[in-house]
């Protein structure tokens, strides 16, 4: 079976094509076909494809929405100029996955996207307002494209997390505003934990019920979660990705009445206090120079800037103490896992994270630690760790195609 898979932005589209059935699944045999980016939809968008085993090719060229980045994404992958040999025509896709960043408390799984499917993500518009309209919009586009008889299905980052106990989720706010308005934590990532915490399992040889460990993604965004007997029963990110660790761009966590006192110190309406908070701050905000995390380190070690090494400091440190609380809240855990861009690359931060650790018995061995990343991944700590420390790269894509396969197939392994 040939998925397309499909990650919407308010601005961009990526996309992957896979090859999977349930043979590949249980033989690790899936194939990628191709894979790409559209970026700044809506103007001169930038376009990028990869046929596997081929050059990329990198073009600039207007797209007018998602519906037209959708259309580009079949043109070029059914055209001879691809040379993806196993999609001739798009009878060729057999499905389609969608990443959806929320499904509510009401979607605990990846589902087969129904009209009642379609109006229910619309009904979590208001709990990810920058993220469901982007989602519906790739739904509509798909089914436009491929038409209505294709099985598209809904794989959701918050499912995963749906496990969270209820002393856990819910805030220490008045109980009624739970029950009216749903204000609780629904966690973020999930694929990506989820998919880490079965690669673990799989290199260690173990069943689901027992793997206990502490996953972190780390990229622009960032989020960690706790998970026991393969469950997610904690996590960073809370109503919506701003809580939590520090990111890119995100502040992660801070005391409530700051929002009001920047509004007024600064004249700002909350809609700005939130953009401020989810787009200017983070390692951005804190240096004053980037987001991203290789510029910082490397401001760091060229120029000793102070701000530079303060953003990575803060970075780690919150990163540190969850890891921490997470153990706490665990009675221990076997296994600390690293994934991301940030995680699965920068070895200096993984060391840095865990420099710190030592009195829980978490020891780096720096020589596995540099040499297992960029993509390969692998166990980094040293003989006498008491707690593991592995090195796994995500593949959400991949997860979303093979759920895909499962919900269509019937299946809920």
């Amino acid at each position: 079976m040939n998925v397309l898979v499909l990650n919407c932005g308010s601005s961009s589209v990526k996309f992957q094509l896979i090859a999977t059935d349930f043979e590949r699944i249980e033989q690790d045999a899936d194939r990628r076909l191709a894979h790409g980016l559209i970026e700044r939809i809506g103007g001169a968008g930038i376009v990028t494809f990869t046929a596997e085993g081929k050059a990329p090719k990198r073009f600039a060229e207007p797209v007018r929405d998602t519906r037209a980045a959708v259309e580009m994404i079949l043109r070029w992958a059914i055209s001879e100029e691809s040379g993806v040999n196993e999609v001739q025509s798009v009878a060729d896709i057999h499905a389609v996955g969608h990443r959806v960043v929320h499904g509510g408390e009401q979607f605990t799984t990846s589902v087969l996207i129904t009209d009642e499917v379609l109006r229910a993500i619309e009904d979590c518009i208001e709990l990810a307002p920058l993220h469901n309209p982007a989602n519906i919009q790739g739904i509509v586009a798909a089914r436009t494209a491929l038409g209505v008889a294709l099985p598209q299905v809904a794989v959701f980052d918050t499912a995963f997390h749906q496990t969270l106990p209820e002393h856990a989720y819910l805030y220490a706010l008045p109980y009624q505003l739970y029950r009216r308005h749903r204000i609780r934590r629904y966690g973020f990532h999930g694929t990506s934990h989820r998919y880490v915490a079965y690669r673990y399992r799989k290199l260690r040889g173990i069943a689901r019920d027992a793997t206990n460990i502490i996953t972190l993604h780390l990229g622009n965004g960032c989020s960690i979660a706790a998970i026991e007997g393969g469950n997610s029963i904690d996590t960073s990110m809370g109503f919506t990705p701003l809580e939590g660790l520090v990111m890119g761009t995100r502040s992660g966590d801070l005391d409530a009445s700051i929002v009001d006192l920047i509004a007024t110190k600064e004249g700002l309406t909350s809609g700005e206090v939130e953009t401020l908070l989810n787009k200017q701050s983070g390692l951005l905000g804190i240096s004053g120079l980037t987001d991203d995390m290789r510029d910082l380190l490397a401001e760091a070690r060229e120029h000793d800037d102070r701000r530079a090494r303060l953003a990575i400091e803060i970075f780690c440190y919150r990163a540190r103490k969850y890891i921490g609380s997470y153990l706490a809240a665990m009675n221990g855990a076997e296994a600390i896992v690293f994934t991301g861009g940030i995680g699965e690359n920068s070895a200096e931060i993984r060391a840095r994270i865990c420099s710190d650790l030592t009195w829980l018995g978490v020891e780096l061995d720096p020589d596995l630690n540099s040499k297992n990343g960029a993509g390969q991944g692998g166990q980094i700590n040293t003989g006498t760790s008491r707690v593991s420390v592995f090195v796994i790269p995500t593949n959400e894509e991949l997860l979303i195609a093979r759920d895909t396969v499962r919900v269509i197939g019937g299946s809920r392994l």
